[in-house]
């Protein structure tokens, strides 16, 4: 199922906070994206509903599998985007900044082949 770009956004927000702090909270995201808490609050209401984002009593968020799995995507996408862009002498600013836009519009053969290009296997 395609979600909008704005929901991939979220999703790998909450990955990226959770690897850097081990928790994520909606204010989290809000300062990570820059986003107003409001907006936030509404957008982890829709991800809720639509089962992709579960949230505890004392407000921390949580990815279901069908979350975890787009904002594993997105994620390495912007990981590996982001290295590839600096290491062809873009600052590290832009770099993540295009990445972010890319990340959402390339297609799953472009990236694999990006990929295998970017990080080839090592050999035995």
């Amino acid at each position: 199922m395609k979600i909008q770009e704005s929901a991939e956004d979220y999703l790998e927000a909450i990955l990226a906070i959770r690897e850097k702090k081990g928790t994520a909270r909606s204010i989290d995201v809000a300062h990570h994206l820059n986003y107003s808490k409001p907006s936030v609050s509404r957008a982890m209401s829709l991800l809720r509903e639509n089962g992709y984002v579960t949230m505890d009593k004392d407000g921390l968020l949580d990815l279901t599998d069908a979350g975890m799995a787009i904002a594993s995507r997105i994620y390495e996408r912007h990981r590996l985007l982001t290295e590839w862009l600096t290491a062809l002498g873009v600052s590290p600013e832009v770099a993540a900044e295009d990445a972010c836009r890319i990340e959402h519009d390339i297609s799953e053969e472009t990236f694999a082949r990006l990929k295998a290009h970017i990080a080839p296997k090592e050999q035995p």
